[in-house]
């Protein structure tokens, strides 16, 4: 059922009526959970009242960067955690190479154990420029190759845990992909931020071939097609040009029509897991509020 009472319109990516949808195979029957992803921090009291904010809107998750800000992540969602009750922490993503990974097992497991279960941990083989974090910390960063194969390796071995928190992992290419899907928990889909409905069946279908019941995630770029400057020199476009281009990475502003959107993409495409930049946080709670836990 859509929660508008407006007329049924193509949304970003959108194609269909949800009569025609409810045929198609692959959806998921997971519930919609929503995560905000903080990428600076400035005082320890900025960070905590943040945490308790994303907490109070109904968020499932608070999520940082490797390094946050150029601080260690687990250092800070341990003082997320500390001022919470039930909002989740996670890494998003720690880069698996920079951390031996008897050592990030130790830091993971400690954080699941603290928190009585409420870390989360993200991987990912690095985004541009992780490669100076790892020359200031002294460790080989490797070719992409080489960091595949470290990722399966942590993997593998934080599976031999008896008690693990939940895993997820970025992937875009297809071994990365294709080894999501074989070990994550969650996939977050590291796409590009002009991607489209078509970018993303290609890029979910070898995350389903694994067989195994994976919750599939992405992350948005924004909330309404207002002009964005902070973000637009990030992500190297428009806003408008993202809508206008049909990408994924954006919402309409209506909460309700942006929640028909949502639910259609768990319908097509299986997607139940929504995170989103803290900068529009407080424009997505009214759809966090209409959805979490659908």
């Amino acid at each position: 059922m859509r929660l508008s009472t407006y007329p049924e319109e193509p949304t970003p990516g959108g194609r269909g009526d949800r009569a025609t949808r409810d045929t198609i195979p692959g959806m998921t029957d997971k519930t919609f959970r929503f995560g905000v992803v903080a990428g600076q921090i400035g005082r320890l009291a900025d960070w905590t009242a943040l945490a308790r904010r994303t907490e109070s809107q109904g968020y499932r998750t608070l999520l940082s960067p490797d390094p946050l800000g150029g601080l260690d992540p687990f250092t800070a969602l341990a003082a997320a955690a500390a001022v919470t009750a039930d909002l989740h922490v996670g890494t998003f993503v720690a880069v698996s190479g920079l951390r031996d990974r008897h050592l990030l097992a130790w830091q993971a497991d400690s954080l699941h154990r603290l928190t009585g279960g409420r870390f989360e941990l993200g991987l990912g083989t690095g985004r541009p420029g992780a490669e100076k974090t790892a020359e200031r910390l002294g460790v080989h960063y490797g070719t992409r190759g080489e960091r595949v194969a470290q990722l399966r390796e942590t993997l593998a071995h934080l599976q031999r845990q008896p008690d693990r928190p939940s895993i997820l992992v970025a992937a875009g290419g297809p071994r990365m992909l294709a080894l999501a899907g074989q070990h994550a928990d969650t996939v977050t889909l590291a796409w590009h931020p002009t991607a489209t409905e078509t970018d993303a069946r290609a890029m979910i279908d070898p995350v389903r071939n694994s067989g195994r019941d994976v919750e599939l995630a992405m992350n948005l770029l924004a909330v309404g097609d207002e002009p964005a400057p902070w973000l637009e020199r990030f992500i190297g476009t428009t806003v408008a040009d993202l809508f206008a281009a049909g990408s994924l990475s954006v919402l309409p502003g209506d909460p309700h029509r942006a929640a028909d959107e949502l639910l259609r993409r768990r319908d097509e495409l299986g997607l139940s897991y929504f995170t989103i930049n803290s900068g529009y946080a407080d424009r997505l709670a009214p759809v966090v509020e209409l959805l979490d836990g659908r």
